[in-house]
């Protein structure tokens, strides 16, 4: 649920007017508008505020991970393993004077 669905379910079941909330929250009226809009995107503690103002309480719910920790495992393992099998290459040292060096050569001149 979007933070503008879930202040706009917290207005409705407040019965509250906008500029009511939003006094009670301690928000501008603007910004609870532009919250209620989606063109701001209020942090958690404006939510809990607002929220609280109505008389309703938040519940975190407990978010399952994003990645699947197996599979993730199983392509970690595949690219290590690739990596392994691919040639090693040193790099070449780079050829630049050292940066002290360069700026006493630029003082001089």
């Amino acid at each position: 649920m979007s933070a503008a669905a879930l202040i706009a379910s917290v207005l409705r079941q407040s019965g509250l007017h906008q500029a009511e909330l939003a006094r009670r929250a301690g928000v501008p009226r603007s910004v609870l508008n532009a919250y209620l809009r989606g063109h701001r995107e209020p942090g958690a503690d404006a939510l809990l505020r607002i929220a609280a103002a109505a008389g309703v309480r938040l519940e975190p719910q407990k978010r399952k991970p994003p990645v699947d920790p197996q599979r993730a495992s199983k392509i970690l393992v595949q690219v290590l393993g690739l990596a392994e099998v691919l040639p090693y290459r040193p790099r070449a040292e780079i050829e630049y004077p050292p940066l002290k060096d360069r700026l006493a050569e630029a003082a001089r001149a």
